[in-house]
């Protein structure tokens, strides 16, 4: 074996899944085609769940230093142009805002981690760096994936390196993190479906270097996130991490016409420059399999959603951080065969329900601007019409694209062979976040007496939490657990409040702070419960 994991794919997906790996001690090889990450615009921003995930991976601080500074609004404006009075504004927190009301409530309903604004150009040169330094992980870029064949032991992938020549490198699994046009899914003969083409349009990103400082112009929109022109062509101006470089999309056919659009929103003369300008099309799409034997695949390779509700690079992070620890469990020989199978069936569905989450935000977005009429501008009582009807309409539909808490932090495996699953359970919100335990469902973050994190306390591995000074016994499960080679930490947290907002005495969390099993006292079946949460149960 060259190593334990190659990865194809060095976006934000592949390389969180190789950093992860090699805090877990596996080994991995990371090929990426291009030369280097590229100053393309792609997603900018890492929602609350993503931000807890990096967090636990040491990584927040570094992503905040990177991305949009603390201070910077996240409104969401409409326009006619920006400078304008908008027709309607959607106040979002700052970071530090945000941060302030995350640390002044504690009854579960909140992330740990608010979200961050920051662009793709920026954070992968960020993950690189972080891969780079790290022994366990051989960088490849400029290495592009040809074919791959695999037998009960690994798989051998044919590549070209970046002198041309070709070589192959085996490993025990390979994963495609390569994006949407996936080289290594189309070798398994895996397909996308749903609803493809959905609308084409050009994407150009701008450096512009006294926006920002200018805003507000005139009476038009203060500092903000989103801009969305409210016209026929599906115009959008995104603030990008630097406050100096914006994306622009509109339904246009020439790099002239988007130039001539960005004037055209910005309202005033401005000196810019056009760093790129290409087409892109709006997919809602998903895989028919995440792998086939041991080769897997994650992020874009697997579903394909409209950038509305921040759910694309995201979900691909929740992909790459759910097969991380069931590799590296398979490879060090404690996990079961259920854990790998499991990776299909917990990714798949939350990869469904979030391109479910983009249509519908999808859908409210075209609803309000299909009440564009060309009279908008007009200082009539019919373009005034217009403009109140358009901006009501607004205000109840662009908010499905701006409030996806419920899609971020809510997402609960089901039927999953690796939880203790109950029937029913709460209904899957896409923009409200209602706190449980039940078994799948992402431990809520509260704050413990001593103003720490309870996401904080929980170390590696299985964590058996004792709340609330119970005298339920935990000692049977924790020694089932650690009869599979597991490791499994029982951890006594007597404060009253996660009692009282967890609701039961014991609860049984997975590596990735999912839950597997709860109870008001020990499990009578402990060596079951056990090889449900390791892999080892296939009844």
């Amino acid at each position: 074996m060259d190593s334990e994991i190659l990865i194809v794919g060095a976006g934000p997906t592949g390389l969180t899944l190789a950093i992860d790996l090699a805090k877990r001690g596996v080994r991995s090889i990371l090929i990426e085609q291009k030369e280097q990450p590229a100053l393309l615009p792609k997603m900018e921003r890492i929602n609350a769940r993503t931000m807890e995930i990096y967090r636990r991976m040491g990584l927040a601080q570094q992503i905040r230093a990177a991305g949009l500074r603390p201070d910077c609004p996240m409104d969401v404006y409409i326009v006619l142009a920006m400078n304008e009075p908008p027709l309607l504004r959607l106040p979002y927190p700052s970071v530090a805002q945000a941060q302030t009301e995350t640390r002044a409530t504690n009854d579960g309903s909140m992330p740990l981690e608010p979200y961050q604004l920051i662009s793709q150009y920026t954070l992968e040169p960020l993950l690189k760096s972080v891969v780079e330094s790290i022994g366990a992980v051989a960088v490849r870029f400029g290495c592009e994936f040809l074919s791959l064949r695999q037998d009960g032991e690994g798989v051998t992938a044919r590549v070209r390196m970046s002198d041309g020549g070709t070589r192959e490198l085996r490993a025990s699994y390979l994963v495609g993190c390569d994006g949407g046009t996936s080289p290594v899914r189309k070798e398994l003969g895996i397909a996308l479906r749903g609803e493809g083409n959905m609308l084409s349009l050009r994407q150009a990103l701008y450096r512009c270097d006294g926006l920002f400082d200018r805003l507000p112009i005139g009476n038009g929109p203060a500092k903000g996130r989103h801009y969305h022109v409210a016209d026929d062509k599906a115009t959008q101006l995104i603030m990008q991490d630097s406050t100096r470089h914006w994306t622009l999309h509109s339904i246009v056919d020439s790099n002239e016409e988007m130039n001539a659009a960005f004037e055209k929103t910005i309202g005033v003369p401005i000196k810019y420059e056009m760093l790129s300008c290409d087409p892109w099309r709006q997919n809602l799409l998903l895989a028919d399999r995440y792998g086939n034997g041991r080769v897997f695949l994650a992020g874009d390779a697997v579903h394909l959603v409209i950038p509305t509700g921040g759910l694309g690079m995201n979900s691909g992070i929740g992909d790459a951080i759910d097969l991380s620890w069931k590799l590296a469990a398979t490879l060090r020989g404690w996990g079961g065969p259920e854990l790998l199978r499991s990776y299909e069936v917990e990714r798949r569905q939350v990869g469904e329900r979030n391109v479910g989450a983009s249509r519908y935000a999808t859908l409210g977005r075209r609803k309000w601007r299909s009440l564009w009429r060309p009279n908008i501008r007009d200082n009539t009582p019919a373009g005034e019409q217009t403009r109140n009807v358009l901006s009501a309409a607004a205000d109840i539909e662009q908010r499905k694209s701006n409030e996806m808490i419920g899609a971020e932090l809510g997402y609960r495996y089901v039927d999953s062979p690796i939880i203790r699953n109950v029937p029913g359970g709460p209904e899957h919100l896409f923009r409200e976040y209602q706190p449980t335990t039940w078994p799948g469902a992402r431990l809520p973050h509260v704050w413990l007496d001593d103003g720490t994190p309870m996401q904080d306390r929980i170390p590696d591995g299985y964590t058996i939490l004792k709340l609330g000074r119970t005298k339920a016994e935990a000692g049977g499960l924790q020694e089932a657990i650690r009869s599979h080679g597991a490791p499994v930490t029982t951890l006594d947290v007597p404060d009253r409040i996660a009692r009282e907002i967890y609701g039961y005495d014991l609860i049984l969390l997975r590596p990735d702070m999912h839950v597997v099993w709860r109870g008001q006292a020990a499990p009578e079946d402990a060596a079951e419960v056990a090889a449900v949460a390791t892999g080892h149960f296939s009844g």
